[in-house]
């Protein structure tokens, strides 16, 4: 009897990890959509201010609060497509200040892959994003003035 149940015990827990598998969105692991992966992909490997990628800027941030006595942590990097081919990419990053207290801050990002184009898109994320250069187009267009007037 108590052999039965250990196999019905062990049944059900393949069963949930089964379901778990199956219906876990692509949100939470990038790597199954392909898009969603190149999304990704492209943020982290985009341009950082005083760093060569982003990912290297965040790692190298927790890195250093951590050789200086205090803790930070780096979340998981989230994909979600907003539309068409324009994906949100996000992580959370926690700190441990001098005083005790902890801050949280999300880093939000834009990646158009049909533009090949990565934007900042929250304050946190705007703080180690460079800006585009004169030059290039803006990401998104300028709205057209109304010339009519008020309508």
């Amino acid at each position: 009897m108590v052999k039965i149940l250990h196999y019905v015990v062990l049944g059900v827990i393949l069963l949930g990890a089964v379901y778990y598998i199956w219906t876990k969105p692509p949100t939470i692991n990038p790597m199954i959509d392909r898009r969603s992966a190149d999304a990704l992909a492209m943020v982290q490997t985009h341009r950082a201010l005083g760093y060569p990628t982003i990912l290297q800027a965040m790692t190298e941030h927790v890195r250093s609060m951590k050789d200086r006595g205090l803790n930070a942590r780096l979340g998981e990097w989230r994909v979600k497509q907003v539309d068409g081919d324009l994906y949100e990419v996000r992580v959370q990053l926690r700190d441990k200040g001098v005083g005790g207290q902890w801050f949280e801050r999300e880093f939000i990002w834009h990646a158009n892959l049909s533009l090949k184009r990565v934007n900042a898109a929250s304050l946190p994320a705007d703080g180690i994003t460079p800006k585009p250069a004169e030059n290039e187009e803006p990401a998104m267009p300028a709205p057209k003035p109304n010339i009519l007037g008020p309508a």
